[in-house]
């Protein structure tokens, strides 16, 4: 290798490892300052557009001369072409007087809602507080007066006065005078007090000032000034008031009482607002447009030996954008527009095709991360490619055939592994365009149908992947398609050497296969990086020898029992509603782990034994119950189950109420003096969210489903569908799958689904002849392992009481 060729290859590697340093930066930036905000999606994707058209012309790396204030060139800079230059003094002096010609703007608070609201609140708390205090002598509940003064004239914000009060506790807080009071202070405000009126009339005889309403959110301009008020003349005005209170107050004592706190609550409601008006100014001028003056091609821009000043300074910047390398600049930043709106549209269609994967930021910058990885070595590898067939007598051909080599394919695997086929389909484009670009094919259609479809491939072998083995597998079978491929793109281009020919078509194999190995090895760094939950995965989460599982056989072997009925019915049932069965049975596996903690809580654990909710209030043990679902989220985290199951284990409950303890809680309330007032539905609902995915809500209708029908005292088929059908038509009707995808037919398919799973279980017996009931119930001590009719397995329910206790405990 010659050693400009040397140098050449060794500039770019710098250059490559300059652009990864900038992706880990702002990768560690996006993560730890904006990641779920709106704005780390439109970054991303601005980032990753301009590395893209970066990389295809890497030569804008190149500075050109720049000049600074105060240089002296050492030759005269004439201009190259016409252009036009901003005349910056004039621009500015033109906006400044478009600034100066806006009005400003103060805020208008007509009914003095403030005030209102705390002479509102003073006068109900002293009221409430002073209720259970009898009429007589105040010394004797001094204390108890004293702290509802304080109270009053602190929500008041006045001084206290101790004869006002005094009058206003005997009384007891008339609402004849609160009312007075307001009236007083409404009727005073509604013309405007302002503590800068001097200001605002000179204001008004330049042109007025702008009034925004706050309580109608509407601006008006004001030109008299002549109905403000400053803080005096309004309390001026509110002594002149008194003939309108007799007809409202009793006395002429608590008229001065009214019209003395109305003058101290009044406050001036017209202030200026100096964020609006610099607002608005900015406003204006942003709309005067710049003043150009034209440069005519020849005429001197700088001559030798003059300093260079600020007009120089907009010459030459404007003089620098002919040359060549700034037509580069001028080629990245459009080529930044265009793959930002190829992003952009590939992201809209990716949000389409797979609305319930990309769910937040972290999906998008694994996509724009994995891009730009490609990319990046994409582009490494055209480098040492072109480095290779430079000395060859016949480098094109060489070149082409090494083009096969490249294991493009190992993304779209990891791609359609991680976020499904639709997102790896839309990768996959982006990438076929991008590597046809960097290699200089734009005339080529073929390799980018070689690049697309190989992908392509890629991504639909991988769809399904159970084990790590198929990826190998998959590498193979794009290996094979390849050489198909290449061999057909050479019969398009002519005939190359045989030795050409043999480097295409063993680098083709050897591309796919080492796809399937590269992203054999990235599988389980990706995972536990960006925190996936792949098929793979959840497989090893799905064996019940896991150490949690088996911890929720051991410490409450009901919900574990119960558990494993769930995750059979949502496994039946999910292919039918085209969702994932192996998420929703392991997600069924773990939903109600977080009952480890507090097992003998929940009745299916107690084995007949005590009942620890009789000992306990109704909202205590609504408590408890919410809690597992908390519980089981740090039991998600702790062990490391990933994002998706932890979210269905948030999601099962919904907002469901727990009435059984709601009741009980209204019904120990009935019973005493406040009839349940304080009582709150809320506090007996889960807090959510509500299912966000079909396997979450399908999740929530199997738990539900499957309680419900262990209740039954006869689960026979028509009952069980009857009681299957009502549960999820209650849930539906009280909102629980309104965020989730399920709609009409996938309910359908569920009852449908949760029928035949239920009947397979609670299927019915023969009866045994009396002999051998007899016999059996002899057995009940002796070697038979049979149960009798007296067993609790077969005893029926003593009334229909019982049975309603039974199903009251579910919520139904």
């Amino acid at each position: 290798m010659s050693p400009k060729a040397k140098q050449h290859f060794f500039r770019r590697l710098r250059l490559l490892a300059k652009a990864e340093y900038q992706i880990a930066r702002l990768s560690r930036f996006v993560w730890a300052k904006w990641v779920q905000t709106r704005w780390v999606k439109v970054l991303t994707l601005l980032c990753a557009s301009f590395l893209s058209a970066l990389l295809l012309f890497p030569n804008v790396l190149d500075k050109p001369k720049i000049y600074k204030l105060g240089d002296i060139p050492r030759e005269s800079i004439k201009a190259s072409r016409d252009f036009w230059v901003e005349n910056k003094g004039l621009t500015e002096k033109n906006r400044d007087k478009a600034a100066q010609d806006v009005l400003a703007v103060y805020d208008f608070d007509r009914s003095a809602s403030y005030i209102v609201a705390r002479v509102q609140d003073a006068f109900r708390q002293a009221r409430d507080a002073g209720s259970h205090i009898p009429a007589g002598d105040l010394s004797v509940y001094r204390k108890e007066w004293d702290r509802i003064k304080t109270g009053f004239f602190e929500t008041l914000e006045i001084e206290t006065d101790e004869e006002a009060f005094t009058l206003l506790s005997a009384q007891r807080f008339p609402p004849a005078l609160e009312k007075a009071v307001i009236l007083l202070i409404k009727d005073v405000c509604k013309d405007g007090i302002t503590n800068e009126l001097p200001l605002i009339k000179k204001q008004v005889e330049h042109g007025g000032i702008l009034l925004y309403d706050v309580y109608s959110k509407s601006e008006i301009t004001l030109k008299d000034a002549s109905r403000l008020h400053t803080l005096d003349e309004a309390r001026l005005v509110i002594k002149k008031q008194k003939r309108t209170l007799k007809k409202d107050l009793p006395d002429e004592e608590m008229i001065a009482m009214a019209m003395n706190l109305a003058q101290l609550l009044v406050r001036p409601n017209l202030t200026f607002n100096p964020q609006e008006t610099e607002r608005k100014r900015e406003m204006e001028r942003a709309k005067v447009r710049p003043v150009y003056y034209q440069i005519k091609k020849g005429e001197i821009l700088v001559r030798d030996g003059d300093p260079i000043g600020m007009e120089h300074l907009a010459k030459l910047a404007e003089e620098n954008r002919a040359q060549n390398r700034m037509e580069i600049v001028n080629r990245v930043t459009a080529m930044t527009l265009l793959w930002g709106l190829l992003f952009g549209v590939l992201y809209m269609a990716l949000l389409h095709a797979t609305r319930a994967r990309l769910r937040d930021e972290r999906d998008l910058f694994f996509m724009v991360f994995g891009l730009l990885i490609v990319f990046i070595l994409v582009w490494g590898y055209q480098s040492l490619a072109e480095e290779i067939v430079k000395g060859f007598s016949a480098p094109r051909p060489l070149l082409f055939a090494l083009l096969f080599g490249m294991p493009l394919a190992a993304g779209s695997m990891l791609v359609c592994i991680f976020q499904g086929l639709g997102a790896a389909i839309i990768f996959s484009l982006a990438v076929a365009v991008f590597s046809t670009l960097i290699f200089n094919l734009g005339g080529q259609v073929e390799f980018l149908l070689y690049f697309y479809i190989n992908s392509l491939i890629a991504a639909y072998s991988v769809r399904k992947t159970k084990t790590r083995g198929i990826l190998i597998k998959a590498g193979l079978i794009i290996g094979c398609i390849n050489v198909l491929m290449s061999i057909a793109i050479i019969a398009i281009y002519g005939p190359f050497s045989n030795m050409a020919i043999l480097i295409a078509t063993g680098l083709s194999f050897l591309g796919g296969f080492f796809a399937g190995v590269i992203a054999t090895g990235l599988l389980p760094l990706i995972e536990m990086t960006f925190g996936f939950t792949t098929d793979i995965k959840l497989l090893e989460l799905g064996n019940l020898d896991q150490p949690l599982l088996r911890e929720l056989m051991v410490q409450a072997p009901g919900t574990y029992h119960h558990s494993v009925i769930v995750s059979n019915m949502v496994e039946a049932t999910a292919e039918a509603i085209k969702a994932n069965p192996l998420l929703a049975k392991v997600s069924a596996y773990y939903h109600d782990i977080g009952k480890i903690k507090k097992p003998l809580y929940f009745i299916e654990n107690q084995m007949g034994g005590e009942n620890r909710h009789e000992r306990l209030a109704p909202s205590m043990s609504g408590l408890i119950l919410i809690a597992h679902v908390k519980d089981g989220v740090e039991l998600a985290k702790e062990h490391h189950l990933g994002r998706e199951i932890a979210d269905i284990i948030q999601q099962h409950h919904g907002t469901n109420l727990i009435s059984f303890f709601y009741h009980k809680a209204r019904e120990l309330a009935e019973t005493k003096s406040d009839r349940g007032n304080g009582l709150k539905e809320e506090d007996f609902r889960y807090p959510g969210p509500k299912p966000q995915t079909k396997e979450a809500g399908l999740v929530m209708l199997a738990d539900m489903v499957e309680a419900a029908v262990r209740a039954l005292p006869e689960a026979n088929p028509a009952r069980i569908q009857g009681l299957v059908q009502k549960i999820i038509s209650h849930a539906f009707i009280d909102g629980q799958l309104d965020e989730c995808e399920l709609t009409l037919k996938d309910l359908h398919e569920i009852a449908k689904g949760f029928n035949q799973t239920l009947g397979g279980i609670f299927h019915q017996r023969i009866e045994y002849p009396a002999a051998v009931s007899k016999s059996i119930k002899k057995g009940k001590n002796g070697n038979s392992n049979q149960l009798s009719k007296e067993e609790p397995g077969n005893k029926k329910p003593a009334n229909k009481k019982e049975n309603g206790e039974s199903i009251k405990r579910l919520g139904l």
